[in-house]
């Protein structure tokens, strides 16, 4: 039963709706604190793959530079981050120094990283795109309990445009095809027995040993623990193919089954 604030009328509830929903924020690891270097690396990345960058929101990170910079340098990295086409919209999570920068700046802190922050020196690398995610149906996978054995989250039948399928904690597998436009994240690895037409991001955590197959590669975007490429044309000796991808020496490889 929700409680309505004291003194709080039916007409003055109907102005807005409030919502909880599952939103995918590319995180943005800055590195230095010069804002003209930050601004060149992003726009780069927005010239790559424009419909994906632009005007993408992002989380900053401030937690890989060696101390945190003051109030105004910290203004000045994020004009860097609008220049370069996209939209800071909080700060990731690191400690109580940062939670205060955020207050200071009237930023939201994004507690999204938090266990990350905790479990390592740093927040791992979410392996979601940058780009907000707009899915209307979003399939989560419940997280395996201490002692059980991981599974997988099975999903039998097509992710339709616009559809994101996440498996939490365990690996995915898709008996149907990823549609243009939709999108499967697993914190383990992917497999689709199917084709992969769509977006696909597995090691959603960090896991650098994840994977993803599928039966006849197609796809957009795919990433593993953050590392991504982003496909306008498909290479010619692996459209259309099987394939497996994995992560080497900090690049993925798409290698033909």
């Amino acid at each position: 039963m929700n409680a309505r604030p004291s003194g709080a009328s039916a007409e003055a509830l109907e102005a807005a709706d409030l919502r909880f929903g599952q939103v995918g924020i590319a995180n943005v690891r800055v590195r230095s604190t010069d804002p003209a270097a930050l601004r060149t690396a992003l726009e780069i990345r927005v010239r790559e793959a424009p419909a994906l960058f632009e005007r993408a929101p992002v989380v900053v990170d401030l937690s890989f530079l060696p101390t945190q910079p003051d109030d105004a340098t910290v203004g000045a990295l994020l004009g860097g981050i609008r220049g370069a086409g996209m939209l800071p919209v909080g700060l990731a999570y690191g400690d109580d120094a940062t939670d205060a920068l955020a207050r200071r700046l009237h930023l939201p802190l994004i507690a999204k990283f938090r266990a990350q922050f905790e479990r390592t020196a740093h927040p791992a690398d979410p392996a979601t795109p940058p780009v907000e995610r707009t899915a209307r149906d979003v399939t989560p996978a419940a997280p395996p309990q201490p002692g059980e054995a991981v599974t997988a989250l099975q999903h039998h039948q097509q992710v339709r445009t616009g559809q994101q399928v996440y498996a939490q904690g365990c690996d995915l597998v898709v008996v149907g095809t990823v549609a243009n436009g939709a999108e499967v994240l697993a914190d383990g690895n992917i497999h689709v027995y199917g084709a992969l037409r769509g977006r696909a991001f597995a090691g959603a955590l960090g896991d650098k040993a994840a994977r993803i197959f599928c039966s006849e590669f197609r796809a957009e975007i795919v990433s593993i623990a953050g590392h991504y490429r982003v496909f306008e044309e498909l290479p010619a000796d692996v459209a259309g193919h099987a394939v497996q991808i994995r992560l080497e020496q900090e690049r993925l490889q798409i290698i033909p089954l």
